[in-house]
Order: structure tokens, then sequence, then C-alpha cells
């Protein structure tokens, strides 16, 4: 169950300290890797984290360069899509899971494909919500060290090692970004998008934001950022912040260009109900 903002309690400048210290004792130089680590998850943190060589980072780019090739390959058909970001923590029946869900529902009727990083939480349930009305999902999931499953609602799966290389796929498919309530992860990927988009590397490609009591602190603290001239004023209005799914596809709809809309109808022409997954067990 979601809590409601002014029943949350803020962490005390304590608070942060002793969870801040919690956090660094588990990442001192001496820190091991867990021993039942996959070898492809030990080969993105070797990456990142050991002391390299050229010749070492020749072999790892060459790695990260057949991920990028073989993801190409595997996307390069997905017809007009808008990416879910939400967090992989929520459960059937919670609140926002099933607003996951709904939007997955919505963006599939209006002919779009929907794209999620392809695991568990608001992930599955945007999969989920375009699968029973068939529509076509994706899932692009990361190897993690609890070894994350795909969710079984998507069309196609597509397995990363890198979180870049992710996160370039599930931006470089959509003509929209949609966020539910999330986490760090989540808040990773919206700032990502929203610095691409004001950079004028991608876009202009919607990004909204579902939800408007979660989201008030991020929209608070952005005016905060704003009072301190980190944000211009026309940076503030990044993203836009709705209550429901159909708001937010109605906004995506108004940015498409007419010939992108024909296709959109043409997929919506194709949709049938598909029974879930998970009901067949």
């Amino acid at each position: 169950m979601s809590k409601s903002a002014k029943d949350i309690k803020p962490l005390s400048p304590e608070e942060w300290e002793k969870s801040w210290q919690e956090h660094w004792a588990k990442s001192q130089m001496n820190y091991e890797l867990p021993p039942n680590l996959s070898k492809k998850l030990k080969d993105e943190r070797e990456f990142l984290s050991q002391t390299r060589s050229p010749q070492k980072d020749k072999k790892k780019l060459e790695k990260v360069n057949k991920e990028f090739e073989m993801a190409l390959k595997k996307m390069d058909k997905i017809g007009p899509a808008v990416t879910v970001f939400g967090s992989a923590r929520f459960r059937p029946g919670d609140e926002y899971y099933e607003l996951a869900r709904k939007t997955g529902e919505v963006f599939a009727k209006a002919g779009f494909s929907v794209l999620t990083g392809g695991g568990p939480g608001a992930m599955e349930a945007a999969n989920k919500g375009a699968f029973e009305v068939g529509g076509k999902t994706y899932g692009l999931n990361i190897i993690l060290p609890n070894e994350q499953d795909p969710n079984p609602y998507v069309d196609d799966t597509i397995e990363f090692n890198h979180f870049f290389v992710r996160k370039t796929m599930l931006v470089k498919y959509s003509c929209a970004y949609v966020v539910v309530p999330g986490g760090l992860g989540t808040l990773d990927e919206l700032f990502e998008a929203a610095t691409l988009i004001q950079c004028k590397k991608i876009g202009p490609f919607p990004l909204i934001l579902i939800g408007q009591e979660f989201w008030k602190g991020l929209r608070d603290f952005v005016g905060f950022m704003a009072d301190q001239g980190v944000f211009s004023p026309e940076e503030v209005g990044f993203s836009k912040i709705v209550d429901t799914p159909e708001e937010a596809v109605e906004l995506v709809l108004k940015s498409i260009p007419k010939d992108l809309q024909k296709i959109l109808d043409k997929e919506k022409n194709k949709l049938k109900p598909r029974k879930s997954k998970k009901s067949k067990k």
C-alpha cells in the first residue's frame, strides 16, 4: 500500500548519515564480489571498477559492441512504441502495480508497442496490461546478482549485461516515455531521458509522469533547484505530471505525426485479447 505524502516521516540528517555509513561499509576497497555472482555480471563490474589497460579495455569494448549489435538487430522491426519506467518492487494488487498495468493497457489499445525493463513490479504490470488486450510487448532485461528473470508477459525479451546499453535501447526505440512511481533506477532513467531531450540528442518526445501525489516531492525539489539557479525557467517543465494513464496517452497521441497515426490505427485493428500466461499454470 502506498502512503499519503503527509503520512511519510522525512529522514533526519542523523538517519541519513547512519544509512550512508552502512552502505559505505560494504563498499570499501576490500569488498569482495559475492562468490555466486554470474560471470556476465562480473564482466560489467570488472569493466567499471578494476584497474584497466588498453588491451583489457579493447576486449571489454568488443563485448559491449557485440551487445549493441545484437540489440539493434532484434529491435529493428519494432513499430511505434512507448517505454514505461517504474519500480520492480510492486506486487499484484498494489496501487502502483495496477496503475502500471492500466498504463500498458491504454497504450496498447492506442496501437503502441509497450517496452519495459522486462523485470517484475511495474515493468511486469505494464507488459501485462498490454499483453492481455493483445498489444505487442517487449522486455529489455538486465542480468542482476539476484538473477532477475524476464516477466511472462513479453512477446520477446532481450537480455543485457550492461545497464548503459539497455538504457540506450529503451530510449532509442520509443516515441514517448511514461514514468510510474519508482526508486533510484526509475529516477536514473527519468533524468537520462530528460537530459537527452533537453540537450536535443533525442526528441522532443513526451516525458510523462503518472501520479500527482507521488511526484509532488520531485516537483517541489525541481522548484527549489530553479530558485537556486541550477534550473532555467524553461527547463522546469521538462516533464508533464498527470494522474491517469488516459491523460498520458491523450498527450502522447497529440504529439504523433499523421503518418505514424496511420500505423497506430492498423495496429489497433490487430488487437485480440489474450489470457494471462500465469492463469494457465
